[in-house]
């Protein structure tokens, strides 16, 4: 694509709807393209949590404020288990916690320690907190772990490889949705319709902390078992996860107050200023939605608007990749190594692993933010890199993740800067 899917005009309306795009909090000039670490926050999610964190009334009581709190709370729920998750209506459970990853270890030790089974099955490039959940629970109840190894040209992880490991006595099968250092998008329907051809009753889960932010998800249409996100690296606010599970995983033995019904997952009262936050992320994609559809329904927009943002992610990564010419692209500008970027793969997340040749990672990240780009460095000296990192052959890259506001200047702006620090340091 050799054009942004985005108008200017859009970019523009895009770019002010978020905090810090052009600037950081400083007032410095930068380009902020570390999107895969934390994402730009949208203005309506700070500001919904705000408006909502002022009100002292516990939405559990009866009184006017106390039903409008609990009005959003419910909005929220329905939001992210239909509209987000795209689970069917009426199926399904949420779970909520401070973060993703206690999310993916409370569904996982469901899973693992109440299922028939011998063994559980992994990726070699999960994110620690599904690969170590799966393997903590394995252990822990005397199943085998089995961990599937990542393919080095794609940087992703191939349906045979996933299937030699997987059968009969499979009690779980834990793949990530996207690859959080190449982008690879895993073909979760494929995997899905393979697995359970072996065990009809196999529970399959997916981590999709770094998918969702770029994509449509589809809990309901591919059957899966669980998921979970997270909205920081989503436009939205820290100090919450959420996570889907399947009506079969939502009666599992799980910690709850006894009273609830067995499928309640939630302890405690989960804020509703979080809640809030997370509609007006909906609302925000929903708006994106309404410049491409005159359709109204509101899983209609927002699937519309993430496919939207996806395409044009999608110029963005191949204006960044090939250049224009007035600049030059990764793959074209001298010293640059550009890492598990296969042809082969036509689709996938707006994420570059890449690096320059005779330059130590965290010098280029360095020497990057000193010139006012910010990206950053997964190393096999890092606890949630090591792995991950080596099983995909490498030993380390600079991970470089725009975000869907970004325009082609700041692509432009950015090989700029990588050709002067490759003319300069490289050897």
């Amino acid at each position: 694509m050799d054009k942004s899917y985005f108008s200017e005009d859009l970019i523009q309306e895009i770019k002010e709807k978020f905090y810090y795009v052009d600037e950081d909090n400083l007032g410095r000039k930068r380009l902020f393209f570390e999107n895969s670490g934390g994402s730009l926050r949208l203005k309506a999610a700070v500001e919904a949590k705000c408006k909502y964190e002022k009100i002292p009334d516990c939405p559990e009581r009866y009184h006017d404020i106390s039903m409008h709190l609990r009005a959003v709370k419910e909005k929220g729920i329905k939001d992210l288990l239909e509209i987000v998750f795209g689970a069917k209506s009426g199926e399904g459970a949420l779970v909520t916690e401070l973060t993703a990853s206690q999310v993916m270890f409370r569904i996982v030790r469901a899973i693992v320690e109440n299922t028939p089974g011998t063994n559980v099955v992994t990726t070699s490039i999960e994110h620690p907190s599904a690969y170590d959940a799966a393997e903590f629970y394995a252990k822990r109840t005397g199943k085998e772990f089995r961990v599937a190894m990542a393919n080095n040209r794609t940087g992703g992880v191939d349906v045979e490889e996933i299937m030699k490991h997987v059968d009969k006595n499979t009690c779980m099968l834990s793949v990530m949705s996207a690859s959080n250092i190449s982008g690879n998008i895993l073909p979760m329907a494929d995997i899905v319709k393979a697995a359970r051809a072996v065990n009809p009753d196999i529970y399959i889960i997916s981590d999709a902390v770094q998918h969702m932010p770029h994509s449509v998800l589809h809990v309901g249409e591919y059957g899966l078992d669980g998921m979970n996100f997270a909205p920081y690296k989503a436009f939205g606010i820290r100090g919450c996860g959420y996570g889907y599970v399947s009506d079969r995983v939502a009666k599992l033995s799980h910690d709850k107050l006894l009273n609830k019904p067995e499928e309640e997952w939630e302890l405690g009262t989960f804020p509703h200023p979080n809640y809030a936050a997370l509609s007006a992320i909906v609302d925000y994609v929903c708006w994106i939605g309404g410049h491409y559809t005159k359709e109204t329904a509101r899983k209609t927009l927002y699937d519309i608007g993430m496919n939207s943002i996806h395409k044009q992610e999608h110029s963005l990564l191949m204006r960044m990749l090939n250049g224009s010419p007035e600049v030059h692209g990764l793959r074209h500008i001298p010293g640059v190594e550009v890492y598990l970027d296969n042809p082969e793969v036509k689709d996938r997340d707006l994420i570059s692993a890449m690096g320059i040749k005779g330059m130590n990672d965290t010098e280029l990240r360095k020497e990057y933010y000193r010139r006012g780009v910010t990206v950053f460095e997964r190393i096999n000296t890092s606890l949630y890199s090591k792995r991950i990192v080596e099983s995909l052959g490498l030993t380390g890259c600079i991970r470089v993740s725009p975000l869907h506001c970004h325009s082609f200047k700041d692509i432009d702006q950015y090989l700029k800067v990588t050709m002067a620090i490759a003319k300069e340091y490289s050897k």
